[in-house]
């Protein structure tokens, strides 16, 4: 066959995606191949704009290893993370949710908590934080024994996994729903921090004149058989970058807020202020199943340097 016109050859290629046997393949490919081939015509893509994006995805894999995930960070600075999570809960993004991007940090087989434990595991500087969490499902019935997975950041603005001077699962903990549907656990006040920028990402952030900077936040992991699993961030009422989230995560329904105290504390070791925080998650009916995590290990090699970008003015 002998192609003459872009039109020819983007047909062409159509015909040989219709080969794929799976009907759901067949349309994922297909409709890929309309919009790439649009893009490409719409823009008049050069000979190298296209090497340059060719050698702009080689480099999100090759910055992609067991402890960091570089592609999951640029789907969310695109805001593709947080548009597939809107459109894939809330009912199928016709209402509010209090579903979130699962983030680049999740990992599996964090330590069991008791209802009321800690998830600090070892010196961890930070304000105390006592958390009350409720799950119902949509009707607002309580959901009973469902496993709650908790993780978050220092307030240094390290996860664990990126930071050796960290216990490993260091503010990490699995907690299951008591007969009221709640969890109880204590951890410290997260903080904002910026998200690496020494990769193709932060090439793209920095291009735009973007800051790299997440609001505070929690996130939650909540799953039972019969519900949707459900990925969630909590985010600080304070923050703010809230407006302004690299990875465009935050909605309205996420934000927490975090009640401070200068009472006599419900632990003897506390001094000062301290913080609760009450919030409740809806899960939906579905099929429980678990993504494959972004991240496997911990990093064995130097504590990373955080570069915080400012955010530049609009022309």
């Amino acid at each position: 066959m002998s192609l003459r016109l872009s039109a020819e050859l983007t047909q062409a290629v159509l015909s040989e995606m219709a080969r794929a046997e799976n009907p759901r393949t067949r349309e994922l490919l297909q409709a890929l191949v309309r919009h790439l081939h649009d893009f490409v015509t719409e823009v008049r893509l050069s000979e190298a704009e296209f090497q340059q994006a060719l050698g702009t995805i080689a480099r999100l894999g090759q910055a992609t290893h067991a402890s960091h995930n570089e592609v999951a960070l640029a789907a969310g600075s695109l805001g593709v993370s947080a548009l597939v999570c809107l459109i894939n809960n809330g009912q199928g993004g016709s209402t509010e949710t209090t579903a979130n991007l699962m983030g680049p940090f999740w990992r599996l087989n964090s330590p069991d908590t008791p209802q009321g434990g800690s998830i600090v595991r070892g010196p961890t500087p930070g304000e105390p934080v006592f958390v009350q969490a409720q799950v119902v499902d949509i009707k607002g019935q309580p959901v009973v024994d469902a496993e709650v997975d908790v993780w978050q950041s220092s307030s240094e603005g390290f996860y664990e996994n990126q930071d050796p001077q960290q216990v490993d699962m260091n503010l990490r903990g699995k907690l299951r729903t008591d007969a009221q549907g709640r969890v109880r656990f204590r951890t410290i006040k997260p903080s904002g921090y910026p998200i690496p920028v020494d990769g193709p990402a932060g090439d793209l952030i920095k291009t735009l004149g973007r800051h790299n900077m997440r609001p505070a936040h929690i996130h939650f992991m909540i799953c039972k058989p019969g519900y949707k699993t459900q990925f969630s961030q909590v985010y600080s009422s304070d923050d703010p970058h809230l407006a302004t989230d690299v990875q465009f995560g935050v909605t309205q329904r996420l934000i927490g807020h975090y009640q401070r105290h200068e009472t006599t504390a419900p632990a003897d070791d506390i001094q000062g202020p301290w913080y609760t925080l009450d919030y409740q998650f809806v899960l939906e009916a579905g099929q429980s199943t678990l993504p494959k995590p972004p991240i496997t290990a911990k990093n064995q090699g130097e504590r990373p340097r955080l570069q915080v970008l400012q955010r530049r003015p609009q022309p």
